[in-house]
């Protein structure tokens, strides 16, 4: 899947970088299944103290060095959790979706952490892949999931254009009766 358009962009998302305003200065941030690395270099440019977590040992090779960030070679899906309790202010997940660990990424989260997530959604087939709807979230499903253990700040779902055509979900949350002051 790394050659398709969707996983080829190294600019950072625009949704991440709107509400990245949210975190705290020299945060503890889990990138998580962060690919190449697209959003754990903004992140750790800008001050934040990033942990990007992938399975692939190469991509994480590639942000070796990288002052703020350090990298967990760890598959996601199997295999012992590679933490437990709360160690993060603040969270960002993109174009991945395993839903059997969903709720564990709350609990990653201190109270007050701010989660920034987004994702293909049902439909999106029609555009490419992923195309599989294990993969797929089904409406308003990060909006429901969200609402079991915090406060939603933004969500969004539809069909966007940019930087190609795919039918998106986005929520941005934060794990607190506490609302923060939006960007």
């Amino acid at each position: 899947m790394a050659s398709h358009p969707h996983f080829s962009t190294q600019e950072p998302s625009d949704w991440v970088l709107r509400f990245a305003a949210l975190i705290p200065a020299r945060a503890d941030v889990l990138d998580l299944a962060c690919g190449g690395g697209r959003h754990a270099r903004w992140l750790a440019a800008n001050g934040f103290n990033v942990l990007a977590a992938d399975r692939d040992r190469q991509a994480l090779d590639a942000l070796d060095g990288l002052a703020g960030l350090s990298t967990l070679c760890t598959d996601l899906e199997q295999g012992e959790w590679p933490w437990s309790g709360a160690v993060f202010d603040a969270a960002v997940v993109t174009r991945y979706l395993y839903r059997p660990r969903l709720d564990r990424l709350a609990e990653l989260l201190k109270p007050g952490g701010l989660l920034i997530y987004e994702t293909f959604m049902d439909g999106n087939a029609r555009f490419g892949k992923p195309s599989n709807p294990d993969f797929l979230l089904r409406p308003h499903e990060l909006l429901d999931w969200v609402r079991g253990w915090g406060s939603v700040l933004a969500f969004e779902q539809g069909e966007i254009a940019s930087p190609v055509p795919a039918m998106m979900q986005r929520v941005c949350a934060v794990k607190s009766a506490h609302l923060p002051l939006l960007p």
